[in-house]
């Protein structure tokens, strides 16, 4: 049996610019600015051009893409949305720390 060895190389993304968010979700930069104006993404900087996204701005826009692409909702709904999957991550997280110290406690 022969083994095969994989190498997987991983980046890590600090900041993107906003032709770097539109280029790795797909989407026109005009779809980026209307999802800042309704307050869905918190870019650094002041002006479009000098705006800097963290990297969790990649997945909330893909997010918010196929919110509004494949299931037809407003900006509106999707803020709504992408806040309420923040808080249910926030929740699995609180829940697997409580399992860890109660486990931590009884063992």
């Amino acid at each position: 049996m022969v083994k095969t060895t994989k190498v997987v190389s991983a980046e890590v993304i600090e900041a993107v610019s906003l032709a770097e968010l539109c280029r790795s979700c797909g989407v026109r930069a005009e779809w980026v600015v209307e999802l800042v104006d309704e307050g869905i993404l918190d870019p650094a900087g002041q002006a479009p051009a000098g705006w800097r996204f963290s990297a969790i701005s990649i997945t909330r826009v893909r997010t918010a893409w196929r919110l509004y692409h494949d299931l037809g909702v407003n900006k509106a709904g999707i803020a709504v949305a992408l806040n309420l999957i923040d808080e249910r991550e926030q929740l699995q997280q609180a829940v697997k720390r409580l399992e860890r110290v109660t486990i931590t406690k009884f063992d």
